[in-house]
């Protein structure tokens, strides 16, 4: 591990967590999580239901522009390959 995690971590909104890290957005109407995995270098994103207990993963063609741009973007601050956002599983 190259502290990546720690650093993304240390952006507004994430925790680090081990080797992934986390942040959570609220947009107008939805609510994702949004995971970064270090061993694997992928983004997961979860779109939370309103009881803000249940989640389901979400391709991210049906994730809003805005939030993917603002992950891409702190991948990048972090030092991470904003590139491993557009990765598919």
């Amino acid at each position: 591990m190259d502290g990546s995690i720690d650093t993304l971590g240390a952006l507004d909104g994430w925790q680090a967590d081990g080797y992934a890290a986390r942040v959570h957005y609220r947009g107008a109407d939805d609510h994702y999580s949004v995971e970064f995995y270090e061993p694997s270098a992928c983004v997961l994103y979860w779109k939370v239901k309103g009881d803000g207990e249940t989640a389901v993963p979400v391709g991210r063609d049906t994730v809003p522009d805005p939030l993917r741009t603002r992950i891409r973007e702190d991948l990048d601050a972090a030092g991470i390959d904003p590139d491993v956002e557009r990765r598919s599983l």
